[in-house]
């Protein structure tokens, strides 16, 4: 499956480890789905660990180079304004780059928009059901 996560995925899964979202990681690393990432989402990814979890450069650095080994680099060409947090604008672009199903977040609004075109937004729980 061609899939995306949200951020807080990445922060649930590297802030509380053993969680889902560290489980979710898991199905990535273990083949099981194709993640796709754009430099945006590694830039909020890095400013939300430094602001909110005073996480120091270096692991910064690690952080960055682990999720951009993890999945395939898009580059988002089309600018997309269709929820209110321009962040979550910056998720559905990487989605729509990477010709993503599925797009995994714990994000509210998201989830409520329920699908983008063809790509399907669904919560943590929904995707650990997902057979692979």
């Amino acid at each position: 499956m061609r899939v995306v996560f949200d951020t807080n995925i990445f922060i649930s899964a590297l802030v509380f480890p053993g969680g889902q979202a560290q489980q979710a990681l898991h199905r990535i690393i273990d083949g099981k789905d194709h993640l796709f990432i754009s430099n945006p989402l590694i830039h909020e990814l890095l400013e939300v660990l430094a602001r909110k979890f005073g996480r120091d450069r270096e692991e910064l650095s690690r952080v960055a180079v682990f999720v951009a080994d993890l999945g395939e680099m898009v580059q988002p060409r089309t600018k997309i304004r269709v929820l209110e947090d321009e962040a979550d604008n910056r998720i559905l672009e990487c989605a729509v780059a990477g010709k993503a199903e599925v797009i995994v977040t714990g994000d509210r609004a998201m989830l409520r928009h329920g699908q983008h075109g063809q790509i399907q937004i669904i919560s943590l729980k929904s995707y650990l059901t997902l057979s692979s």
